[in-house]
């Protein structure tokens, strides 16, 4: 939705072609999947598991300082590690070639509070299905702030920049509000529907299995160290939602990645909807390391192009999917971390307020005619 059309000077003809080079590059990995790649998403679970049970074994003596600090790091990693390059990408199917039904997607549960066939909905068919494109897709700006200039703006948009400060610390139970679409569900009309009233108690069952596994059982395990274990486990789902929230803010919400209207998707080929893709994501740069505990969704562009792909793919697609943007002269929106953070919330901050509206220069005529 922006006044200049980053695309404008692509024919259809290139678009399409655009389209087929990106079928390549998704069969040739799909062809190349294998024991090697297996390997690795089954490591990453068994390092996953045993961080976990390590960090909240050494929490049981978190009454002592460096118990509560190697506790609370430990179980912060291995939260991320599930939330993002395990859970999130099983739930995607990325897995589900190896046939394995420990790891697939039709059986994976995850350490949220969003129950995992309700994620899927919101985020894989209708997330990845409407990328970016503004009242149809719910994880840009969660459906509680203006995320372009075309929107009308409203002084409750001044909030906006707390909204969302207080969406990235209770970040998975935002997420779970907005799986079960809480604004539309709780108008009157609506609260009593069988099926919104159903998933709203899955949600509020896995919010019970959560709280009772992280808040209740962990701590009385932990004897004298209960409210130390407490303090340790609050800290640990703070950290990993804060850094969740800034990674999928970092994809979807910097300043150069594009939004769409609703009607621009229409009749949609299978070339446009990769440019849209491409046109509504940006990557982080940095390390491997770095790229591990983003889930790899460090690489947004080729996740949103690709989203059923190993994610350990990710890092080798990317080099060919950025020679494609330089082949058809499109903006490739990447950077380290602290640079797409403060982007996005700088793009938070500027869409909070009204747009400014264009100084109208006054003709040096009709200045003279003042001063006369």
């Amino acid at each position: 939705m922006t006044a200049i059309d980053p695309t404008a000077h692509l024919t259809d003809e290139q678009i399409e072609e655009l389209g087929r080079e990106l079928d390549a590059i998704r069969d040739e990995v799909i062809a190349s999947r294998g024991e090697k790649d297996a390997a690795y998403i089954r490591k990453v679970i068994s390092v996953q598991r045993k961080l976990e049970l390590t960090s909240r074994g050494i929490l049981l003596f978190s009454l002592f300082p460096p118990a509560w600090i190697i506790g609370t790091a430990g179980l912060s990693v291995a939260k991320i590690m599930d939330n993002m390059e395990i859970g999130h990408n099983i739930l995607h199917g990325q897995w589900d070639w190896m046939r394995d039904p420990k790891i697939h997607s039709t059986t994976w549960e995850w350490d949220h509070v969003s129950p995992a066939d309700q994620w899927k909905h919101s985020h894989n068919e209708l997330h990845h299905t409407y990328t970016n494109v503004i009242g149809k897709d719910n994880d840009l700006g969660y459906g509680i702030m203006r995320v372009d200039e075309d929107q009308k703006w409203h002084p409750m948009y001044l909030a906006q920049p707390l909204w969302n400060f207080i969406n990235a610390c209770f970040f998975e139970y935002g997420i779970a509000a907005y799986d079960l679409e809480l604004g539309k569900n709780l108008h009157k009309r609506r609260r009593k529907n069988p099926e919104f009233v159903a998933r709203a108690k899955a949600v509020g069952r896995k919010i019970r299995k959560q709280v009772l596994k992280d808040y209740v059982i962990h701590p009385l395990l932990s004897g004298p160290s209960f409210l130390t274990t407490l303090a340790a486990t609050f800290t640990a789902n703070l950290i990993r939602n804060l850094w969740s929230h800034s990674v999928i803010m970092c994809g979807h919400f910097p300043e150069g990645v594009q939004t769409f209207e609703r009607r621009s998707i229409r009749g949609e080929t299978r070339g446009q909807w990769y440019l849209r893709q491409m046109m509504g994501s940006a990557n982080i740069s940095g390390s491997k390391a770095m790229h591990f505990m983003t889930g790899n969704l460090s690489h947004q562009i080729e996740h949103h192009l690709f989203p059923d792909l190993p994610s350990n793919r990710y890092a080798e697609v990317a080099v060919k999917v950025r020679a494609l943007f330089e082949k058809y002269e499109l903006d490739y929106v990447t950077g380290p971390l602290p640079k797409q953070v403060f982007s996005a919330w700088h793009k938070v901050f500027r869409l909070s307020l009204p747009n400014k509206k264009p100084k109208v220069k006054t003709p040096d005529r009709d200045k003279e005619l003042v001063a006369a």
